[in-house]
Protein backbone atom coordinates (compact mmCIF):
# COMPACT_ATOMS: atom_id res chain seq x y z
CA UNK A 1 0.00 0.00 0.00
CA UNK A 2 2.85 2.20 0.80
CA UNK A 3 4.09 1.42 -2.99
CA UNK A 4 0.99 2.41 -4.43
CA UNK A 5 0.53 5.57 -2.20
CA UNK A 6 4.07 6.49 -3.02
CA UNK A 7 3.50 6.13 -7.24
CA UNK A 8 0.28 7.83 -6.37
CA UNK A 9 1.92 11.06 -5.26
CA UNK A 10 4.35 10.98 -7.47
CA UNK A 11 1.94 10.78 -10.72
CA UNK A 12 -0.35 13.45 -8.99
CA UNK A 13 2.79 15.90 -9.14
CA UNK A 14 4.27 15.00 -11.84
CA UNK A 15 0.54 15.66 -13.89
CA UNK A 16 0.55 19.06 -12.28
CA UNK A 17 4.04 19.87 -12.81
CA UNK A 18 3.37 19.01 -16.56
CA UNK A 19 0.16 21.38 -16.08
CA UNK A 20 2.57 24.04 -14.95
CA UNK A 21 4.79 23.53 -18.19
CA UNK A 22 1.62 23.60 -20.14
CA UNK A 23 -0.26 26.24 -18.13
CA UNK A 24 -3.24 23.97 -18.41
CA UNK A 25 -4.91 21.33 -19.49
CA UNK A 26 -5.01 21.70 -23.48
CA UNK A 27 -8.49 22.35 -24.81
CA UNK A 28 -10.99 19.57 -25.79
CA UNK A 29 -11.25 19.36 -29.45
CA UNK A 30 -14.91 20.36 -30.05
CA UNK A 31 -17.02 18.18 -33.18
CA UNK A 32 -18.64 22.10 -33.82
CA UNK A 33 -15.29 23.66 -34.72
CA UNK A 34 -15.73 23.73 -37.87
CA UNK A 35 -14.13 25.98 -41.07
CA UNK A 36 -16.87 29.23 -41.62
CA UNK A 37 -19.09 29.45 -44.60
CA UNK A 38 -18.62 31.85 -46.72
CA UNK A 39 -22.43 32.67 -47.54
CA UNK A 40 -23.36 36.34 -45.98
CA UNK A 41 -26.58 36.18 -43.65
CA UNK A 42 -26.47 39.88 -41.54
CA UNK A 43 -28.60 40.11 -38.86
CA UNK A 44 -30.42 43.37 -39.46
CA UNK A 45 -30.94 44.89 -42.88
CA UNK A 46 -29.04 48.30 -42.95
CA UNK A 47 -31.00 51.39 -43.40
CA UNK A 48 -29.37 54.29 -45.22
CA UNK A 49 -31.58 56.29 -42.98
CA UNK A 50 -29.00 56.79 -39.62
CA UNK A 51 -26.08 57.62 -42.28
CA UNK A 52 -27.68 60.67 -43.94
CA UNK A 53 -30.72 61.53 -45.83
CA UNK A 54 -31.16 60.39 -48.83
CA UNK A 55 -33.84 61.36 -51.30
CA UNK A 56 -37.20 59.40 -51.00
CA UNK A 57 -37.12 56.01 -53.08
CA UNK A 58 -40.46 55.63 -55.18
CA UNK A 59 -40.39 51.81 -54.34
CA UNK A 60 -38.27 49.49 -52.42
CA UNK A 61 -36.31 47.31 -55.70
CA UNK A 62 -35.28 51.17 -56.65
CA UNK A 63 -34.11 52.15 -53.18
CA UNK A 64 -31.49 49.07 -53.26
CA UNK A 65 -30.44 50.00 -56.25
CA UNK A 66 -29.69 53.67 -55.66
CA UNK A 67 -29.81 55.35 -51.69
CA UNK A 68 -28.73 57.98 -53.60
CA UNK A 69 -26.57 58.93 -50.19
CA UNK A 70 -24.26 62.00 -49.92
CA UNK A 71 -20.77 61.45 -49.43
CA UNK A 72 -19.59 61.67 -45.28
CA UNK A 73 -16.49 62.10 -44.74
CA UNK A 74 -13.43 64.15 -42.45
CA UNK A 75 -10.67 66.17 -43.43
CA UNK A 76 -8.49 65.85 -40.26
CA UNK A 77 -7.21 63.09 -38.48
CA UNK A 78 -9.03 63.35 -34.89
CA UNK A 79 -8.88 61.18 -31.71
CA UNK A 80 -11.81 61.09 -29.51
CA UNK A 81 -10.63 60.79 -25.75
CA UNK A 82 -12.84 58.86 -23.90
CA UNK A 83 -12.62 57.97 -20.20
CA UNK A 84 -14.91 56.54 -17.58
CA UNK A 85 -13.87 55.45 -13.84
CA UNK A 86 -12.71 52.25 -15.24
CA UNK A 87 -10.78 53.05 -18.24
CA UNK A 88 -9.41 55.32 -20.51
CA UNK A 89 -9.84 54.88 -24.33
CA UNK A 90 -8.26 56.53 -27.18
CA UNK A 91 -10.50 56.50 -30.58
CA UNK A 92 -9.09 57.35 -34.16
CA UNK A 93 -11.51 58.18 -36.76
CA UNK A 94 -9.09 56.99 -38.92
CA UNK A 95 -11.46 53.81 -39.49
CA UNK A 96 -12.73 54.26 -36.14
CA UNK A 97 -10.69 51.97 -34.47
CA UNK A 98 -9.42 51.77 -31.10
CA UNK A 99 -5.66 52.83 -30.37
CA UNK A 100 -5.36 52.76 -26.53
CA UNK A 101 -7.38 51.36 -23.92
CA UNK A 102 -5.68 51.71 -20.56
CA UNK A 103 -7.41 50.22 -17.32
CA UNK A 104 -7.31 52.81 -13.95
CA UNK A 105 -7.68 49.83 -11.89
CA UNK A 106 -4.98 47.98 -13.20
CA UNK A 107 -1.24 48.21 -13.23
CA UNK A 108 1.42 47.35 -15.15
CA UNK A 109 5.27 47.00 -13.43
CA UNK A 110 5.65 50.31 -14.03
CA UNK A 111 2.84 51.10 -11.20
CA UNK A 112 0.87 52.67 -14.64
CA UNK A 113 -2.69 52.09 -15.91
CA UNK A 114 -2.54 48.80 -17.84
CA UNK A 115 -2.63 48.88 -21.70
CA UNK A 116 -4.88 46.00 -23.45
CA UNK A 117 -3.71 47.22 -26.93
CA UNK A 118 -0.74 45.78 -27.70
CA UNK A 119 2.40 47.96 -28.58
CA UNK A 120 2.17 46.16 -31.79
CA UNK A 121 -0.46 47.51 -32.60
CA UNK A 122 1.40 50.60 -33.09
CA UNK A 123 4.04 49.47 -34.56
CA UNK A 124 2.23 48.26 -37.35
CA UNK A 125 -0.62 50.69 -37.61
CA UNK A 126 -3.06 48.00 -37.41
CA UNK A 127 -5.63 48.71 -34.46
CA UNK A 128 -8.32 46.39 -33.26
CA UNK A 129 -11.86 47.37 -34.75
CA UNK A 130 -10.09 47.00 -37.95
CA UNK A 131 -12.87 45.97 -40.96
CA UNK A 132 -12.02 42.97 -43.18
CA UNK A 133 -13.62 43.26 -46.66
CA UNK A 134 -14.23 39.49 -47.12
CA UNK A 135 -15.03 36.91 -44.90
CA UNK A 136 -11.61 35.70 -43.57
CA UNK A 137 -9.63 32.56 -44.21
CA UNK A 138 -7.58 30.54 -41.72
CA UNK A 139 -5.63 28.80 -44.64
CA UNK A 140 -4.88 31.89 -46.17
CA UNK A 141 -4.17 33.79 -42.92
CA UNK A 142 -3.93 37.80 -42.57
CA UNK A 143 -2.24 40.50 -44.56
CA UNK A 144 -2.29 43.71 -42.45
CA UNK A 145 -0.81 45.57 -44.99
CA UNK A 146 -3.99 44.43 -47.12
CA UNK A 147 -6.32 44.92 -44.29
CA UNK A 148 -4.46 48.74 -43.61
CA UNK A 149 -5.15 49.59 -47.22
CA UNK A 150 -9.25 48.55 -47.79
CA UNK A 151 -11.43 51.71 -47.28
CA UNK A 152 -13.04 50.35 -44.45
CA UNK A 153 -10.01 51.50 -42.22
CA UNK A 154 -8.09 53.54 -44.37
CA UNK A 155 -10.58 56.74 -44.30
CA UNK A 156 -11.56 59.71 -42.17
CA UNK A 157 -14.53 58.91 -40.30
CA UNK A 158 -16.83 61.61 -39.34
CA UNK A 159 -17.25 61.92 -35.91
CA UNK A 160 -21.21 62.55 -33.84
CA UNK A 161 -21.25 62.87 -30.13
CA UNK A 162 -24.68 61.55 -29.42
CA UNK A 163 -25.02 64.13 -26.39
CA UNK A 164 -23.10 67.59 -28.57
CA UNK A 165 -23.58 66.30 -31.65
CA UNK A 166 -21.12 66.31 -34.69
CA UNK A 167 -17.60 67.29 -34.16
CA UNK A 168 -16.38 70.16 -35.66
CA UNK A 169 -13.92 68.81 -38.23
CA UNK A 170 -11.64 72.04 -38.22
CA UNK A 171 -8.82 70.77 -36.25
CA UNK A 172 -6.72 67.72 -34.73
CA UNK A 173 -7.41 68.22 -31.53
CA UNK A 174 -8.29 65.35 -28.98
CA UNK A 175 -11.92 65.62 -28.15
CA UNK A 176 -12.47 64.24 -24.61
CA UNK A 177 -15.99 62.84 -23.74
CA UNK A 178 -16.31 61.82 -19.77
CA UNK A 179 -18.85 59.11 -18.96
CA UNK A 180 -19.85 59.35 -15.05
CA UNK A 181 -20.99 56.22 -13.43
CA UNK A 182 -24.95 55.66 -14.22
CA UNK A 183 -24.58 57.37 -17.49
CA UNK A 184 -24.24 56.36 -20.86
CA UNK A 185 -23.12 58.17 -24.53
CA UNK A 186 -22.89 56.90 -28.16
CA UNK A 187 -20.30 57.67 -30.54
CA UNK A 188 -20.63 57.35 -33.93
CA UNK A 189 -18.32 56.98 -36.59
CA UNK A 190 -19.59 57.25 -40.39
CA UNK A 191 -18.04 57.04 -43.68
CA UNK A 192 -20.11 57.26 -46.86
CA UNK A 193 -18.52 57.50 -50.62
CA UNK A 194 -21.91 57.93 -52.19
CA UNK A 195 -24.07 54.96 -53.28
CA UNK A 196 -20.20 52.76 -53.62
CA UNK A 197 -19.66 52.38 -49.60
CA UNK A 198 -21.31 53.30 -46.59
CA UNK A 199 -19.73 52.51 -43.38
CA UNK A 200 -21.34 53.08 -39.60
CA UNK A 201 -20.13 52.01 -37.03
CA UNK A 202 -21.88 52.87 -33.58
CA UNK A 203 -20.40 52.60 -29.88
CA UNK A 204 -22.81 53.02 -26.70
CA UNK A 205 -20.33 53.35 -23.94
CA UNK A 206 -21.69 53.05 -19.73
CA UNK A 207 -20.07 54.60 -16.78
CA UNK A 208 -18.42 52.47 -14.25
CA UNK A 209 -19.05 48.75 -16.74
CA UNK A 210 -16.09 47.46 -18.73
CA UNK A 211 -18.35 46.47 -21.70
CA UNK A 212 -20.69 48.70 -24.19
CA UNK A 213 -22.34 47.91 -27.14
CA UNK A 214 -21.18 48.21 -30.39
CA UNK A 215 -23.11 48.27 -34.01
CA UNK A 216 -21.73 48.11 -37.62
CA UNK A 217 -23.32 48.73 -40.50
CA UNK A 218 -21.81 48.29 -44.18
CA UNK A 219 -23.61 49.33 -47.55
CA UNK A 220 -21.12 48.21 -50.70
CA UNK A 221 -23.06 49.11 -53.66
CA UNK A 222 -26.55 49.33 -51.81
CA UNK A 223 -26.29 46.19 -50.60
CA UNK A 224 -25.76 45.23 -47.04
CA UNK A 225 -22.43 43.22 -45.98
CA UNK A 226 -21.83 41.28 -43.25
CA UNK A 227 -18.94 43.04 -41.07
CA UNK A 228 -16.32 40.95 -39.60
CA UNK A 229 -14.49 43.00 -36.82
CA UNK A 230 -11.05 42.52 -35.94
CA UNK A 231 -8.69 42.48 -32.18
CA UNK A 232 -5.53 42.39 -32.44
CA UNK A 233 -2.62 41.99 -32.87
CA UNK A 234 -2.74 40.44 -29.35
CA UNK A 235 -3.65 41.91 -26.40
CA UNK A 236 -1.74 43.77 -23.88
CA UNK A 237 2.07 43.61 -24.48
CA UNK A 238 3.30 40.13 -24.53
CA UNK A 239 7.49 41.28 -23.57
CA UNK A 240 6.26 42.64 -19.82
CA UNK A 241 7.90 41.04 -16.73
CA UNK A 242 4.81 39.90 -15.85
CA UNK A 243 4.57 37.48 -19.05
CA UNK A 244 8.18 36.10 -18.49
CA UNK A 245 7.36 35.18 -14.35
CA UNK A 246 4.41 33.57 -14.81
CA UNK A 247 4.52 32.10 -18.29
CA UNK A 248 0.68 33.57 -19.33
CA UNK A 249 -0.60 31.86 -22.15
CA UNK A 250 -2.78 33.90 -24.81
CA UNK A 251 -5.36 32.72 -27.57
CA UNK A 252 -8.41 32.82 -28.93
CA UNK A 253 -11.74 31.38 -26.10
CA UNK A 254 -15.14 30.84 -27.99
CA UNK A 255 -18.09 29.02 -26.02
CA UNK A 256 -19.89 26.80 -27.77
CA UNK A 257 -22.93 25.22 -26.28
CA UNK A 258 -21.77 24.53 -22.51
CA UNK A 259 -18.02 23.96 -23.77
CA UNK A 260 -15.07 26.71 -24.22
CA UNK A 261 -12.23 25.09 -25.60
CA UNK A 262 -8.94 27.60 -26.38
CA UNK A 263 -6.38 27.77 -29.04
CA UNK A 264 -2.94 29.17 -27.51
CA UNK A 265 -1.43 31.20 -29.71
CA UNK A 266 1.47 28.41 -29.25
CA UNK A 267 -0.79 25.74 -30.65
CA UNK A 268 -2.39 27.54 -33.63
CA UNK A 269 -3.61 25.13 -36.04
CA UNK A 270 -5.27 26.83 -38.55
CA UNK A 271 -7.96 23.93 -39.46
CA UNK A 272 -8.95 24.28 -35.91
CA UNK A 273 -9.25 28.27 -35.79
CA UNK A 274 -12.49 28.49 -37.40
CA UNK A 275 -15.79 28.27 -35.07
CA UNK A 276 -19.68 28.63 -36.28
CA UNK A 277 -22.35 28.70 -33.87
CA UNK A 278 -20.36 30.23 -30.55
CA UNK A 279 -22.13 32.07 -28.20
CA UNK A 280 -19.23 34.56 -27.57
CA UNK A 281 -15.86 34.81 -28.83
CA UNK A 282 -12.68 36.16 -27.23
CA UNK A 283 -9.01 36.99 -27.20
CA UNK A 284 -7.53 36.50 -23.64
CA UNK A 285 -4.63 35.62 -21.61
CA UNK A 286 -4.44 34.78 -17.91
CA UNK A 287 -6.18 37.82 -16.24
CA UNK A 288 -7.43 40.22 -19.38
CA UNK A 289 -10.04 39.43 -22.14
CA UNK A 290 -11.42 41.22 -24.92
CA UNK A 291 -14.89 39.32 -24.90
CA UNK A 292 -17.18 39.51 -28.00
CA UNK A 293 -21.06 38.57 -28.14
CA UNK A 294 -23.19 38.14 -31.27
CA UNK A 295 -25.62 40.76 -32.21
CA UNK A 296 -27.64 37.63 -33.39
CA UNK A 297 -26.83 34.64 -31.67
CA UNK A 298 -25.48 32.34 -32.75
CA UNK A 299 -22.12 33.62 -34.34
CA UNK A 300 -18.97 33.00 -36.07
CA UNK A 301 -15.30 34.04 -35.17
CA UNK A 302 -11.85 33.11 -36.44
CA UNK A 303 -8.74 32.74 -35.31
CA UNK A 304 -6.34 34.40 -37.73
CA UNK A 305 -1.92 34.34 -37.95
CA UNK A 306 0.04 36.79 -39.82
CA UNK A 307 3.90 34.99 -40.38
CA UNK A 308 6.27 38.03 -41.52
CA UNK A 309 9.98 37.27 -41.92
CA UNK A 310 11.03 40.43 -40.46
CA UNK A 311 9.27 39.63 -37.15
CA UNK A 312 7.59 37.64 -34.58
CA UNK A 313 3.94 36.12 -35.78
CA UNK A 314 0.85 38.25 -34.94
CA UNK A 315 -2.00 37.11 -33.98
CA UNK A 316 -6.28 38.52 -34.50
CA UNK A 317 -9.52 37.41 -33.56
CA UNK A 318 -12.00 38.19 -35.97
CA UNK A 319 -15.87 38.03 -35.27
CA UNK A 320 -18.62 38.49 -37.71
CA UNK A 321 -21.23 41.02 -36.78
CA UNK A 322 -20.56 41.48 -33.53
CA UNK A 323 -23.27 43.32 -30.99
CA UNK A 324 -21.38 43.70 -27.15
CA UNK A 325 -17.61 43.78 -26.46
CA UNK A 326 -15.89 43.58 -23.43
CA UNK A 327 -12.46 44.71 -22.61
CA UNK A 328 -11.26 44.68 -19.49
CA UNK A 329 -10.35 42.45 -16.38
CA UNK A 330 -11.32 38.29 -15.94
CA UNK A 331 -12.99 39.15 -12.73
CA UNK A 332 -16.09 36.21 -12.14
CA UNK A 333 -18.29 38.58 -10.60
CA UNK A 334 -18.27 41.29 -13.48
CA UNK A 335 -18.15 38.35 -15.69
CA UNK A 336 -21.08 36.86 -14.55
CA UNK A 337 -23.01 39.78 -14.54
CA UNK A 338 -22.37 40.43 -17.85
CA UNK A 339 -23.57 37.34 -18.83
CA UNK A 340 -23.74 35.09 -21.71
CA UNK A 341 -22.10 32.56 -19.29
CA UNK A 342 -18.35 34.48 -19.98
CA UNK A 343 -17.22 33.80 -16.26
CA UNK A 344 -16.96 30.45 -17.76
CA UNK A 345 -13.58 32.12 -19.79
CA UNK A 346 -11.66 32.46 -15.94
CA UNK A 347 -11.07 28.11 -16.64
CA UNK A 348 -10.14 26.97 -13.35
CA UNK A 349 -9.48 23.31 -14.37
CA UNK A 350 -11.18 20.07 -14.67
CA UNK A 351 -11.64 20.26 -11.09
CA UNK A 352 -13.66 23.49 -12.01
CA UNK A 353 -16.62 23.03 -9.49
CA UNK A 354 -14.38 22.53 -6.58
CA UNK A 355 -12.24 25.55 -7.63
CA UNK A 356 -15.21 28.12 -7.59
CA UNK A 357 -16.48 26.47 -4.41
CA UNK A 358 -12.91 27.65 -2.48
CA UNK A 359 -13.14 30.82 -4.66
CA UNK A 360 -16.03 31.91 -3.18
CA UNK A 361 -15.10 30.83 0.24
CA UNK A 362 -11.60 32.68 -0.44
CA UNK A 363 -13.68 35.75 -1.13
CA UNK A 364 -16.22 35.74 1.94
CA UNK A 365 -12.63 35.68 4.01
CA UNK A 366 -11.13 38.51 2.21
CA UNK A 367 -14.24 40.72 3.74
CA UNK A 368 -12.90 40.67 7.41
CA UNK A 369 -9.26 39.86 6.67
CA UNK A 370 -8.30 41.85 3.63
CA UNK A 371 -5.33 40.47 2.92
CA UNK A 372 -5.07 37.53 0.32
CA UNK A 373 -2.01 36.22 1.86
CA UNK A 374 -3.64 35.30 5.44
CA UNK A 375 -7.08 35.17 3.41
CA UNK A 376 -5.25 31.77 2.09
CA UNK A 377 -3.75 30.50 5.56
CA UNK A 378 -8.06 31.04 7.06
CA UNK A 379 -9.15 28.90 3.98
CA UNK A 380 -6.29 26.00 4.74
CA UNK A 381 -6.85 26.14 8.46
CA UNK A 382 -10.54 25.28 7.67
CA UNK A 383 -9.59 22.59 4.82
CA UNK A 384 -7.75 20.81 7.23
CA UNK A 385 -10.34 21.36 9.85
CA UNK A 386 -12.80 19.82 7.35
CA UNK A 387 -10.36 17.01 6.33
CA UNK A 388 -9.20 16.07 10.22
CA UNK A 389 -11.70 13.09 10.06
CA UNK A 390 -10.39 11.76 7.08
CA UNK A 391 -6.75 12.22 8.19
CA UNK A 392 -7.53 11.09 11.75
CA UNK A 393 -8.99 7.94 9.72
CA UNK A 394 -5.69 7.62 7.47
CA UNK A 395 -3.25 8.31 10.27
CA UNK A 396 -5.35 5.40 12.40
CA UNK A 397 -5.18 3.36 9.84
CA UNK A 398 -1.64 3.54 9.15
CA UNK A 399 -0.49 3.33 12.61
CA UNK A 400 -2.87 -0.38 12.88
CA UNK A 401 -0.83 -1.70 9.55
CA UNK A 402 2.34 -0.60 11.13
CA UNK A 403 1.63 -2.84 14.31
CA UNK A 404 0.72 -5.37 12.24
CA UNK A 405 3.89 -5.53 9.72
CA UNK A 406 5.54 -8.76 11.76
CA UNK A 407 2.41 -10.72 11.45
CA UNK A 408 2.52 -9.52 7.40
CA UNK A 409 6.31 -10.36 7.32
CA UNK A 410 5.88 -13.68 8.62
CA UNK A 411 2.90 -14.90 6.69
CA UNK A 412 5.40 -13.49 3.23
CA UNK A 413 7.86 -15.71 4.48
CA UNK A 414 5.44 -18.44 5.11
CA UNK A 415 4.62 -18.19 1.39
CA UNK A 416 8.14 -17.69 0.19
CA UNK A 417 7.23 -19.49 -3.66
CA UNK A 418 3.81 -17.15 -3.69
CA UNK A 419 5.40 -14.87 -6.04
CA UNK A 420 5.33 -17.75 -9.03
CA UNK A 421 3.05 -20.23 -7.10
CA UNK A 422 -0.97 -18.94 -7.69
CA UNK A 423 -2.33 -21.45 -5.30
CA UNK A 424 0.53 -19.90 -2.60
CA UNK A 425 -0.44 -16.65 -3.54
CA UNK A 426 -4.46 -17.43 -3.39
CA UNK A 427 -3.68 -18.52 0.28
CA UNK A 428 -1.63 -15.89 0.90
CA UNK A 429 -3.87 -13.40 0.11
CA UNK A 430 -6.96 -15.15 1.64
CA UNK A 431 -4.68 -15.54 5.44
CA UNK A 432 -4.10 -11.14 5.27
CA UNK A 433 -7.46 -10.70 4.54
CA UNK A 434 -8.54 -12.55 7.53
CA UNK A 435 -5.45 -11.01 9.27
CA UNK A 436 -6.91 -7.73 8.58
CA UNK A 437 -10.62 -8.52 9.42
CA UNK A 438 -9.63 -9.65 12.90
CA UNK A 439 -7.85 -6.50 13.55
CA UNK A 440 -10.22 -4.18 11.57
CA UNK A 441 -7.69 -2.98 9.27
CA UNK A 442 -8.70 -1.52 5.85
CA UNK A 443 -5.67 -1.81 3.86
CA UNK A 444 -7.08 0.84 1.65
CA UNK A 445 -7.54 2.92 4.65
CA UNK A 446 -4.31 5.17 4.61
CA UNK A 447 -4.21 5.80 0.90
CA UNK A 448 -8.03 6.84 0.05
CA UNK A 449 -8.65 9.51 2.71
CA UNK A 450 -5.16 11.14 1.20
CA UNK A 451 -6.17 10.66 -2.42
CA UNK A 452 -9.30 12.59 -1.39
CA UNK A 453 -7.97 15.79 -0.66
CA UNK A 454 -5.73 15.77 -3.88
CA UNK A 455 -8.54 17.32 -5.70
CA UNK A 456 -9.12 20.37 -3.83
CA UNK A 457 -5.49 20.69 -4.29
CA UNK A 458 -5.71 20.43 -7.89
CA UNK A 459 -8.81 23.23 -7.41
CA UNK A 460 -6.67 25.71 -5.54
CA UNK A 461 -4.30 25.29 -8.18
CA UNK A 462 -6.43 26.30 -10.32
CA UNK A 463 -8.15 28.98 -8.58
CA UNK A 464 -4.69 30.88 -7.52
CA UNK A 465 -3.50 30.44 -11.21
CA UNK A 466 -6.28 31.97 -12.62
CA UNK A 467 -7.93 34.69 -10.29
CA UNK A 468 -7.12 37.98 -10.88
CA UNK A 469 -7.72 39.25 -7.59
CA UNK A 470 -4.71 37.37 -6.39
CA UNK A 471 -2.61 39.46 -9.38
CA UNK A 472 0.10 42.00 -7.68
CA UNK A 473 -1.53 41.20 -3.91
CA UNK A 474 1.00 41.20 -1.44
CA UNK A 475 1.26 39.00 1.69
CA UNK A 476 4.34 40.31 3.65
CA UNK A 477 7.95 41.73 3.28
CA UNK A 478 9.22 40.08 0.21
CA UNK A 479 6.30 38.46 -1.16
CA UNK A 480 4.96 41.01 -3.27
CA UNK A 481 2.81 39.36 -5.79
CA UNK A 482 1.23 35.96 -4.85
CA UNK A 483 0.37 34.83 -8.57
CA UNK A 484 3.85 34.89 -9.08
CA UNK A 485 6.64 32.55 -7.52
CA UNK A 486 8.51 33.46 -4.44
CA UNK A 487 11.58 35.56 -5.72
CA UNK A 488 13.70 34.46 -3.09
CA UNK A 489 12.99 30.72 -2.99
CA UNK A 490 12.26 31.10 1.01
CA UNK A 491 8.42 29.67 1.21
CA UNK A 492 8.99 26.77 -1.12
CA UNK A 493 12.15 25.88 1.14
CA UNK A 494 10.34 26.09 4.48
CA UNK A 495 7.56 23.99 2.97
CA UNK A 496 9.75 21.20 2.12
CA UNK A 497 11.73 21.36 6.05
CA UNK A 498 8.06 21.30 7.56
CA UNK A 499 7.16 18.34 4.62
CA UNK A 500 10.08 16.56 6.04
CA UNK A 501 9.15 17.26 9.45
CA UNK A 502 5.59 15.53 9.37
CA UNK A 503 6.25 12.71 6.99
CA UNK A 504 8.76 11.75 9.46
CA UNK A 505 5.84 12.29 12.26
CA UNK A 506 3.29 10.16 10.63
CA UNK A 507 3.42 6.33 11.02
CA UNK A 508 4.07 4.22 8.07
CA UNK A 509 3.51 0.38 7.50
CA UNK A 510 6.68 0.32 5.04
CA UNK A 511 10.21 -1.30 4.93
CA UNK A 512 13.23 0.72 6.18
CA UNK A 513 13.94 1.19 2.50
CA UNK A 514 11.12 2.44 1.09
CA UNK A 515 10.76 4.45 4.37
CA UNK A 516 13.61 5.96 3.05
CA UNK A 517 12.23 6.31 -0.66
CA UNK A 518 9.32 8.37 0.77
CA UNK A 519 11.74 10.71 2.24
CA UNK A 520 12.67 12.07 -1.14
CA UNK A 521 9.23 13.35 -1.57
CA UNK A 522 9.98 16.07 0.23
CA UNK A 523 12.97 17.10 -2.31
CA UNK A 524 10.81 16.37 -5.24
CA UNK A 525 8.02 18.64 -3.49
CA UNK A 526 10.30 21.49 -2.92
CA UNK A 527 11.70 21.21 -6.80
CA UNK A 528 8.41 21.31 -7.96
CA UNK A 529 7.52 23.99 -5.77
CA UNK A 530 10.15 26.88 -6.21
CA UNK A 531 8.34 27.81 -9.57
CA UNK A 532 4.23 27.45 -8.51
CA UNK A 533 3.00 30.48 -7.12
CA UNK A 534 3.68 31.49 -3.87
CA UNK A 535 0.02 31.74 -3.16
CA UNK A 536 0.11 27.57 -3.42
CA UNK A 537 3.09 27.59 -1.79
CA UNK A 538 1.99 29.86 1.31
CA UNK A 539 -1.30 27.06 1.20
CA UNK A 540 0.65 24.07 1.20
CA UNK A 541 3.29 25.54 3.84
CA UNK A 542 -0.02 26.24 5.83
CA UNK A 543 -1.16 22.89 5.58
CA UNK A 544 2.44 21.52 6.64
CA UNK A 545 2.41 23.38 9.82
CA UNK A 546 -1.05 22.56 10.72
CA UNK A 547 -0.43 18.81 9.45
CA UNK A 548 2.97 18.76 12.32
CA UNK A 549 0.50 20.07 14.52
CA UNK A 550 -2.53 17.75 14.43
CA UNK A 551 -0.07 14.68 14.00
CA UNK A 552 1.11 15.43 17.14
CA UNK A 553 -2.01 15.42 18.56
CA UNK A 554 -3.29 12.17 16.77
CA UNK A 555 -0.11 10.86 18.23
CA UNK A 556 -1.13 11.41 21.72
CA UNK A 557 -4.39 10.30 21.21
CA UNK A 558 -3.11 6.56 19.59
CA UNK A 559 -0.59 6.56 21.60
CA UNK A 560 -2.53 7.08 24.96
CA UNK A 561 -5.28 4.60 23.95
CA UNK A 562 -2.43 2.03 22.86
CA UNK A 563 -1.57 2.24 27.02
CA UNK A 564 -4.94 1.96 27.77
CA UNK A 565 -5.91 -0.86 25.53
CA UNK A 566 -2.26 -2.94 27.05
CA UNK A 567 -3.80 -2.16 29.95
CA UNK A 568 -6.98 -3.82 30.08
CA UNK A 569 -5.45 -6.45 28.49
CA UNK A 570 -3.14 -7.53 31.75
CA UNK A 571 -5.94 -7.19 33.72
CA UNK A 572 -7.99 -9.46 31.86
Amino acid sequence: MEKKLLLAIVLSFLLLLVWQLVLGPKPKPSPVLTPITTTVSPSKPLEAKPLSNPAPAKDAKKESKSLNIKNIEAYHEKHLKLSTSLYAADWTNKGGLLTSWSLKKHKNDKNEDLELVSESAAEMKMFPFSLLDENPDPMKGLNHETVLSNAFNSRLYRITIKSRGVVPDLNDKAEPVEVPDGQSEDVIFEYALGDELVVRKEYSFFGGKYDFGINIQILRNGQPVEPWLLWGPGLRSAGTDEFSRTGASRGMTVMIGTATPKIDERRYDPIKSAANYVSWAAYDDNYFAAIFLPAAAPGKAVFLKEDSANRLPSFYVAVANPGKVFIGPKEFEVLDKFGQNTKKIVQFGFFGFIAEILFVTLKFIHKFIPNWGFAIIVLTFIIKIIFFPLTYSSTKSMSKMAELQPKIKALRAKYKKSKTDIAQRRQMNEDMMKLYKENGVNPAGGCLPMLLQIPVFFGLFSLLRAAIELRQSPWIFWIKDLSVKDPLYITPLLMGATQFISQKMTPTSADPSQARMMLIMPVVMTIFFMSFQSGLVLYWLTSNVLQIGQQYIMNRMMAKKKVESHGKRRKA
